[in-house]
């Protein structure tokens, strides 16, 4: 049996998740706080709903150990039933191997039990202590993105234990879409968000609708406005892509090969600036630290549109969730318990 932690905030984790696990050999359980959907569910032989612990955040006393942890407030109740029923879990079901995406205390416990941890890398500046900890204790990083694009150097000192894998896109192998018959010929420019947080907001997205009318604006994810489940038509027909620089929406628009606009959304350890500097360093889409004044929308869409979206294969999703479920796999199969 191989664990899956899931982180819960946003649906990128989940989405990677899902990516992996249909991909791997060996039967799966899912752990988290999220509750998973039907459709996400089907990949796991089991789902283990773990209880919070981030709902008593204003009576939350020393929530980093002293700087040595990222969360584990003391004398909280959620805390302590979650890691209950994460040991219950590792008790019943022996893993042979946890894969932690993420968590550095879930990452501890694990390997406390004596069982081999795969952790997903984040892009950033990941040199604190409970980064260094965590990595320091995994047997085995998975860098969900290309090393010749962003090899960045505090994962330097980890290079014998990890594997960077490309770009992981739930859209990877789909087919695109035929063209649908359409009179308007304006360029489309598909915004989009997420569910992680964002300094966008719907007021922002109608505002250059009404104010670049050259081009014919459509939005998913935008808070307050439509959500779609499903993007990859939107995606595909888009001439631009504009979009914050999550692991997952730079993989998805990589796997689509469009032009884009990426957008650096404020994220701890500099996530996002890391990914939109890289990308744009590259050639791969015009990065932003924040989001521009209105009126530079024309010319960023225009050097968005110039540039080579071929250049999106040097990302590396296609075949990404299987390279990264094979590693797994193999850990999992050598570390068979006699």
């Amino acid at each position: 049996m191989i664990g899956y932690y899931i982180h819960h905030h946003g649906h990128g984790h989940l989405a990677r998740a899902t990516s992996i696990c249909a991909h791997l050999r060996n039967p799966v359980t899912a752990l988290s706080s999220a509750t998973l959907p039907g459709r996400n569910a089907a990949v796991f032989d089991e789902v283990v709903e773990l209880p919070r612990d981030d709902e008593a955040v204003d009576a939350a006393v020393d929530p980093t150990a002293h700087g040595l942890l990222h969360w584990v407030p003391r004398h909280d109740d959620g805390l302590r039933r979650r890691m209950a029923a994460l040991a219950e879990w590792i008790t019943r079901a022996r893993p042979r191997v946890m894969v932690v995406d993420v968590s550095v205390e879930v990452t501890l416990l694990a390997r406390l039990f004596g069982i081999p941890v795969v952790v997903m890398a984040m892009p950033g500046t990941r040199t604190d202590a409970p980064h260094t900890l965590g990595y320091r204790s995994a047997d085995h990083l998975i860098a969900a993105w290309a090393q010749e694009v962003y090899d960045p150097e505090w994962l330097h000192p980890y290079a014998h234990k990890t594997s960077y894998v490309g770009g992981i896109s739930r859209f990877d192998g789909r087919r695109t879409p035929p063209d649908a018959d359409d009179s308007d010929d304006r360029p489309t420019v598909l915004v989009m968000g997420g569910s992680g947080g964002s300094a966008l907001s719907s007021g922002d997205f109608r505002s250059w609708k009404s104010r670049h009318t050259r081009y014919r604006w459509e939005g998913l994810g935008v808070p307050g406005g439509v959500w779609a489940d499903d993007p990859w038509p939107s995606l595909c027909r888009a001439d631009v892509v504009i979009g914050h620089a999550g692991q997952n929406t730079v993989a998805d628009i990589a796997a689509a090969r469009r032009p884009a606009v990426l957008v650096a959304e404020r994220r701890p350890y500099d996530e996002q600036h890391a990914t939109t500097a890289a990308l744009h360093s590259a050639g791969l889409s015009v990065g932003l630290p924040e989001w521009p004044d209105p009126d530079r929308w024309p010319e960023l869409i225009e050097r968005a549109r110039g540039e080579d979206p071929a250049q999106w294969a040097r990302w590396q999703t296609s075949g990404a969730a299987a390279r990264a479920a094979a590693i797994v796999d193999r850990i999992a199969e050598e570390e068979a318990p006699t």
